[in-house]
C-alpha cells in the first residue's frame, strides 16, 4: 500500500518493504494548441469515437485470441448489449493457454468515424464509413490509404508483441483487355507497391512482420459481390458477370511486376 507523500525516499520505503515497483510516466494527451475551444472539444471527441471504435472492431476479439483473456473495456460492452457471460476459471485458463503465436490479417482500406451525419458515404466489404477527401477510391468505394497499413501493422504490433502477416491486401478493379491484347493495370501495381512500401515502413519502425501475400493470384467472383467484373487477379480470366467467355488465362501487367518483387 502506498500512502501519500511527496517525498520520493518515504516512496521508496515503502516500495522496499512490500518488494513492489512501479512505473508511472507523466502522461498527457496532444491537440492542437492552433485549435479553438470548439474545435478543441470536437478533436476529443472524435479520438475518443476512435479509440471505441477500435475497440469494438478490433482489440475486442483480438485480445481474446491473441493475449487470451478479455480486456478491460469487454464488460462494458457487455453491460451496453446486456450480455450475461457464462465462463469458469477453466474457461479463462483455456483461453489463455490456446493464444495464438501470430497474429494475421486482412487489409483493404482504412475507413473513417465521424460525428457529422451528413457527411460522403462510402461502401465496402464488412464495413462502411465516411469518405475520405485526401484518399483516392476505387469503383467500389474502397480507399486506398497504405499509411493506414502502416499504423495498423504498429499499433497490434505494439499491443501484442507477436509476429505479424497479412494474409490478404488487394485492389478489386475492372479490368480491360488493350488493343494490343494485353490487361495494363498499372493501378494494381501502383496499389501493391504503396501498400509493400508501407510495410517495410513498419518494419524499419520494428514491426516483426513474418510474411506477406496478396489477394488473390488469379481473378475470380467476388465473394463480397458476386461480380467477376470486380478484378483482384495477377492473371486474367475471360469471364463476365452474366457467365459469358471461355475461361481462358492472360497474365497482366501485374504478374509480370510481382514475379520480379517476389524474386527480389
Amino acid at each position: 500500500m502506498i500512502v501519500w507523500t511527496n517525498q520520493p525516499y518515504s516512496v521508496y520505503e515503502q516500495l522496499m518493504a512490500t518488494g513492489s515497483f512501479s512505473c508511472t510516466p507523466a502522461l498527457s494527451s496532444n491537440l492542437n494548441d492552433g485549435f479553438d475551444d470548439f474545435a478543441r472539444a470536437y478533436a476529443w471527441m472524435i479520438k475518443q469515437m476512435n479509440r471505441h471504435t477500435m475497440e469494438q472492431s478490433i482489440f475486442y476479439c483480438g485480445d481474446a485470441q491473441a493475449k487470451g483473456y478479455y480486456p478491460t473495456f469487454a464488460k462494458r460492452l457487455w453491460a451496453e448489449h446486456n450480455v450475461h457471460l457464462d465462463i469458469t476459471e477453466e474457461d479463462k485458463q483455456e483461453m489463455l493457454e490456446g493464444k495464438v503465436d501470430m497474429y494475421t490479417f486482412s487489409y483493404y482500406m482504412s475507413n473513417v468515424v465521424t460525428t457529422h451525419e451528413s457527411e460522403d458515404k462510402v461502401g465496402g466489404n464488412f464495413a462502411a464509413g465516411v469518405k475520405n477527401p485526401y484518399l483516392n477510391y476505387s469503383e467500389w468505394g474502397w480507399a486506398t490509404d497504405p499509411t493506414g497499413l502502416q499504423y495498423y501493422l504498429e499499433v497490434m504490433y505494439d499491443r501484442y508483441e507477436i509476429p505479424l502477416m497479412v494474409v490478404e491486401n488487394g485492389l478489386g478493379a475492372v479490368d480491360k483487355i488493350a488493343e494490343d491484347g494485353k490487361v495494363h493495370d498499372d493501378y494494381r501495381i501502383d496499389y501493391l507497391r504503396q501498400h509493400l512500401q508501407a510495410i517495410g515502413n513498419a518494419i524499419d519502425n520494428g514491426v516483426d512482420v513474418q510474411a506477406y501475400t496478396t489477394w488473390g493470384c488469379i481473378d475470380c467472383v467476388s465473394a463480397g459481390t458476386g461480380q467477376m467484373s470486380k478484378r483482384y487477379g495477377f492473371i486474367y480470366v475471360d469471364r463476365d458477370d452474366e457467365g459469358n467467355g471461355d475461361l481462358h488465362r492472360m497474365p497482366k501487367d501485374s504478374f509480370y511486376w510481382y514475379q520480379k518483387v517476389i524474386a527480389t
